[in-house]
């Protein structure tokens, strides 16, 4: 083999062996992603049904049901066109209140039952 085919030889070894780390990386970095989605496109069917994801929105007003015998809760979040029910067992944040912006990981368990893992409040600095 001559060295100009060596060299060529080499060159697609490592282009293929990049393209097929990128591959790996990309698939696991797929799978570990978390998307967020808003009360309107769960509604429209965006969402995925067996996964979880991210949904953000206001919580609305007189609508906090908690237990007083566990931690488990429920409240109505929107995003001023549609709205969805949330259940979550766990602690709030300190911040979480009617009215304010929450942001929750979970899966879908109906077309409008959110369950999350995680609640986490978003604030403003102003």
């Amino acid at each position: 083999m001559t060295p100009r085919k060596k060299r060529i030889l080499v060159v697609c070894m490592m282009i293929a062996g990049i393209s097929v780390a990128a591959l790996l990386i990309l698939t696991a970095f797929e799978k570990n992603l978390m998307y967020f989605y808003s009360p309107t496109e769960i509604i429209n069917g965006e969402a995925p049904q067996s996964r979880s994801f991210r949904i953000g929105g206001l919580v609305v007003s007189d609508t906090v049901i908690r237990n007083p015998d566990d931690l488990k809760v429920s409240f109505v979040l929107t995003d001023t066109v549609h709205e969805i029910k949330v259940i979550y067992d766990g602690i709030l944040p300190d911040l979480f209140r009617e009215g304010q912006g929450i942001v929750a990981n979970g899966k879908l368990k109906s077309e409008n039952v959110f369950v999350a893992d995680e609640v986490l409040a978003k604030h403003d600095e102003n």
